[in-house]
């Protein structure tokens, strides 16, 4: 999962435009009724009322508010409201930011229905968003049967629901009167009295050949033993289990069992897929992302490889059974998630259309695989990395490394060179404590002493994955850069006086039960709390995918007090629309913008009510294109607030 821990950076950026301009050829599609856009997760659009000419002059169309600013939750400063909404029949489905599932009129804003999923208020979430729902039609029911279309949400305490999209009511077939319990079957460990739930479902499920497909977030680093990283599918109707694929094999018949020793089978966890999956229909094919086995920062106690977590795998539809698989991380020591959502393209490759997967990692790198085979369209090599391990710990000798396209984000060693403040002290300071850190680069594996490590677990690519340009075979992403942190593994037995020291106020404390280690980590920020190497730490990139090289990268957001755009970090992803246009907020400087896709080039910038911590979306209602995201901040890292914001030229 990703670590919620940020800087403190906001800003206030204003930039004003001209209100003249007619609407331009009406739209030719309206749809986007997948949280990606569609199943394959592309976000793109063929809309192209909004142009490089006329998107500096978009105005605010309307503004809808859930209501949810905090009140009666236990931590609402771990919730962030991040949904995508999907289009439907003129309406706008999402999850708020407590996961009650609203619908809004796409043309006015207005609410349509709100469906109060109940979800305890009482408890901390190890990672409490919901970004969004998903659909599905029944075609065998008549179009004016209760539950024809259904919407499908997760809430934060883990449950299904599957809703009428028409009124908002539980579809009574489904489960238990319209509610599962997703936390049957999965070695839940959460018991009554407790005050943290560590099982959540954070992304929209996977709908494909009437099942409904979910993955799991589970919190990190606090046990060996944890939660079964399960992915499930369930019956569109009834919710009936129609079948279960676990990343890490539990019986002898499975070809990888014999890569995990005996031992470490009965307690080896997680490996769950956290990001949004996607569906290639066509194929009937589920490509799921992989995470760490538990815990992420020491695997001394799950030896080898670790197949299938950190991994891309294609799973059948209709059997949940393995048709290929990649693993892009051996034996994670980093938390290096596959923390985006795959990309089911069609590229041009070495002059042919190839059904392509493309996937970006925390990491910085973007893999590319043919979509029936699961082979490399560009090369991938396994290189040797750093060993210093600490005792009981044996890292894999070699990493897979593709040989293009290039690294979107720098991937160290740190040297004293990179060192960067805000005055000259601070610049020293950090300088300072890179000369006393470790740094071998990015597959170091954690030690006693304090190791930098560059890009962290929340650096690279994240949930906000690729927009895609099939014109232009264009990959576009946002991703956190040049934002290392300090990692280091404290003996058990000191731990507790470490932690009791002070010493280490604003650090992040993982107890890692059942391991000799705790582990202990921050960002690497100076005493004024901006990163302490040189910027950028936020960039837009678009990747020409046909040559595998990168055709523009630029900073993404303007930092607080010194205003210039050095690049804010990211949370949230790009939409791409064929009026040659990108549209990504994410930066934490609450601000939308649209460049120019073949050039990067900005043409619009609006402040947000609130952060836009989101990816957008953009459809069209009676001629008329709107572009929708949710405001909504994170944290402390930008403004909080409860917004859904519509942008449309002027009638």
């Amino acid at each position: 999962m990703r670590n919620a821990a940020l800087l403190t950076l906001t800003s206030v950026l204003v930039t004003s435009t001209p209100l003249t301009s007619t609407l331009a050829a009406a739209p030719t599609d309206t749809g986007w009724q997948a949280y990606g856009g569609d199943p394959g997760g592309t976000r793109y659009s063929r809309l192209a009322q909004f142009t490089r000419a006329n998107v500096g002059e978009l105005r605010l169309a309307w503004t809808f508010r859930t209501g949810e600013l905090g009140a009666g939750m236990k931590d609402w400063s771990r919730s962030a409201f991040e949904a995508t909404p999907i289009l439907y029949d003129n309406t706008l489905y999402l999850t708020t930011s407590g996961t009650d599932v609203v619908a809004v009129n796409a043309a006015t804003g207005e609410l349509r229905w709100r469906h109060e999923s109940h979800n305890r208020r009482d408890l901390h979430y190890s990672d409490g968003v919901s970004r969004g729902v998903s659909l599905w039609v029944d075609e065998a029911s008549p179009a004016e049967a209760a539950c024809h279309a259904r919407i499908y949400a997760a809430t934060l305490d883990g449950r299904l629901l599957a809703l009428d999209a028409a009124t908002g009511k539980l579809c009574a077939d489904f489960a238990d009167h319209g509610a599962l319990n997703l936390l049957e079957g999965v070695r839940s460990q959460f018991k009554e009295g407790d005050e943290w739930r560590d099982y959540l479902v954070t992304s929209p499920p996977a709908v494909l050949d009437g099942k409904v497909i979910v993955g799991s977030a589970i919190g990190d680093n606090r046990a060996v033993l944890v939660e079964l990283g399960t992915v499930r599918a369930f019956d569109a109707r009834s919710g009936k289990l129609a079948w279960s694929w676990d990343p890490i094999p539990r019986d002898a018949s499975n070809p990888v069992y014999k890569e995990w020793s005996p031992q470490s089978i009965a307690t080896a966890s997680a490996a769950n897929a956290w990001p949004p999956l996607s569906v290639d229909v066509a194929r009937h094919l589920v490509f799921v992302p992989t995470g760490s086995a538990s815990p992420d920062f020491f695997g001394g106690e799950r030896p080898g490889d670790n197949r299938w977590a950190n991994s891309l795998v294609a799973l059948d539809g209709n059997t949940g059974a393995l048709k290929w698989g990649q693993q892009l991380v051996h034996h994670d020591l980093w938390d290096y998630d596959l923390a985006s959502q795959p990309t089911l393209v069609e590229l041009t490759h070495q002059g042919r259309r190839v059904p392509a997967v493309i996937q970006a990692t925390k990491m910085g790198f973007v893999f590319t695989f043919d979509r029936d085979s699961g082979s490399p369209l560009f090369p991938i090599e396994e290189r040797k990395v750093p060993q210093d391990a600490v005792p009981g710990e044996q890292p894999s000798a070699t990493q897979p490394y593709p040989l293009a396209p290039p690294p979107l984000v720098r991937q160290g060693p740190i040297t004293p060179d990179d060192a960067y403040g805000v005055a000259w002290f601070d610049t020293r300071a950090c300088r300072r404590q890179i000369q006393e850190s470790r740094s071998e680069g990015i597959f170091q594996p954690p030690s006693t002493k304090d190791s930098l490590m560059q890009p962290g677990n929340a650096g690279g690519v994240s949930w906000g994955g690729i927009a895609f340009d099939p014109q232009r075979q264009l990959a576009v992403m946002t991703a956190m850069a040049n934002m290392p942190w300090i990692v280091a593994l404290i003996p058990r037995a000191e731990a507790r006086a470490e932690i009791a020291s002070g010493k280490y106020q604003g650090y992040e404390f993982g107890r890692q039960e059942g391991t000799p280690y705790v582990m202990r980590r921050k960002l690497f920020q100076s005493s004024l709390g901006v990163p302490c190497v040189k910027p950028p730490w936020g960039t837009l990139t678009a990747v020409d995918m046909e040559h595998a090289t990168i055709k523009w990268q630029i900073p993404l957001g303007v930092t607080p007090y010194i205003h210039m755009n050095l690049g804010m970090p990211p949370l949230g992803g790009p939409i791409v629309t064929g009026g040659g246009l990108v549209f990504v907020a994410a930066s934490l400087d609450d601000h939308l913008r649209a460049f120019d896709t073949d050039s990067g080039k900005p043409l619009w910038d609006v402040k947000l009510p609130a952060g836009g911590q989101a990816t957008p979306m953009t459809y069209a209602i009676a001629g008329r294109q709107y572009l929708v995201i949710a405001a909504g901040g994170y944290k402390d890292v930008s403004t909080r607030g409860d917004y859904l914001v519509a942008y449309a030229l002027p009638r």
